[in-house]
């Protein structure tokens, strides 16, 4: 070796402090399962057996209507109705947002009430274990004029909703008080500022620490002060983390972002190029981070006469479909006939993903060559996309075996799920 041992030691020394600090930062993709949606209810319509309720009457819009042409391979269409429609009867809701902002139209006089009584009918259901699998509530922003009402709120939903109970199925010696490790997720609406984040955080320790309850923490991204600041940074990149660990995403605001850039009402949609350009910041700002960037919401709803609802379904799916493959696999439902399209355009994706997936990871574990050389970041997302189908019920491990994948467990690891990551 011609190079002084000295010389390794001081690029150690320089570069040492740099590898802790990104590895702080950045500490990779959250293990847990992430679910398809957000389904945001007004906290006056919270009612026992929600998810339920919305299941049902998607499973009725389906039998009203029929499915239109959606622009979706019809023979992948008609293979996937029988997984949705299990779906739907059996966990239709995967993420729940009780909504007390924007979608919540009474007054104050009425918001104490309507929180603690969407507050106990969720607390219900998470006792028969008929709760969607995450939870949460949109309070008011921390904008002056409603700053005390949004904490008010989260203070009042929580001391309602904690201790969470534990469903009968889930007690034994390793349940506690709080449920089996539930947390619930606050969503912040309309930041601007990054001194916002950092004032909200030590509210977020005040309310866990009266009521018991785990707090995640999600940033809604619906202003233009939230993408660039007056200074030109980008502003989403240090509200990322100055939340740090907490937070687990960031949701796109379609309407209030698009309004607040002077598109006209008619062109407002989560496939506006200005909405691109906003979700492909939160895409980089949470890259490695652990947090999660979130598609938003259209509010073309399938209601009405059959051609209007299919109308309706055709711009959903189509919408789903889009976020999928520019890598959002998470978006808002707000109208249970949502659901339908949302199952059928995410099962789609993911079936079709499947054999290639399962094909080129095979040859990768073998070492086999094919006709993708495929690198641990390729093997990883590959991994990541065959977990996401089976995690929302798109496939399950004998559709994996057919198509010669590896098992569950391999998945697992080379996706980083298991500790250590791949």
């Amino acid at each position: 070796m011609t190079v002084p041992e000295e010389v390794y030691a001081e690029l150690d020394r320089r570069l040492g402090p740099v590898d802790d600090a990104r590895l702080a930062a950045y500490p990779g993709e959250r293990p847990d399962r992430q679910p398809v949606h957000t389904c945001y209810v007004p906290a006056d319509a919270v009612v026992p057996g929600l998810a339920g309720e919305w299941g049902a009457a998607a499973l009725a819009a389906l039998e009203e209507h029929g499915l239109p042409d959606l622009g979706l391979d019809p023979a992948l269409v008609e293979e996937v109705l029988p997984r949705v429609r299990a779906k739907l009867a059996t966990e239709p809701v995967e993420d729940l947002r009780v909504d007390a902002e924007d979608g919540y139209r009474r007054g104050p006089e009425s918001e104490d009430d309507d929180v603690r009584r969407a507050a106990e009918a969720l607390r219900g259901d998470l006792r028969a274990g008929t709760a969607p699998p995450s939870v949460g509530i949109r309070a008011k922003s921390l904008e002056g004029p409603t700053r005390r009402r949004g904490v008010r709120t989260l203070d009042l939903f929580l001391a309602t909703l904690a201790p969470l109970p534990v469903p009968e199925a889930a007690r034994g010696p390793a349940a506690s008080g709080t449920g089996s490790g539930t947390s619930v997720a606050v969503t912040l609406p309309k930041v601007t500022a990054v001194e916002q984040v950092r004032a909200f955080l030590p509210v977020l320790d005040a309310l866990e620490d009266a009521h018991g309850v785990r707090l995640a923490l999600e940033l809604q991204v619906e202003t233009p002060q939230a993408v660039l600041g007056p200074d030109g940074a980008a502003t989403l990149a240090r509200m990322v983390h100055a939340a740090g660990s907490r937070l687990t995403g960031l949701h796109y605001g379609t309407y209030d972002y698009s309004a607040s850039l002077g598109i006209a009402a008619a062109h407002q949609s989560s496939d506006h190029p200005a909405a691109d350009h906003a979700k492909q910041l939160m895409q980089v700002a949470v890259a490695g981070t652990g947090a999660r960037a979130v598609d938003g919401s259209t509010n073309v709803l399938p209601v009405g006469p059959r051609a209007e609802v299919h109308a309706a379904w055709r711009r959903h799916a189509g919408l789903v479909r889009r976020a999928l493959e520019r890598g959002f696999y998470q978006g808002w439902d707000l109208h249970p006939a949502q659901l339908v399209t949302r199952y059928v355009a995410t099962y789609a994706f993911f079936r079709s993903a499947l054999p290639a997936a399962a094909g080129r990871l095979a040859a990768y574990l073998d070492r086999r060559d094919a006709g993708v050389l495929d690198e641990p970041a390729t093997a990883r997302a590959l991994a990541s996309v065959v977990l996401r189908g089976l995690d929302c019920g798109a496939v399950d491990e004998e559709d994996l075996r057919v198509a010669g994948g590896p098992e569950r467990g391999v998945l697992d690891r080379l996706a980083g799920r298991w500790p250590g990551g791949a």
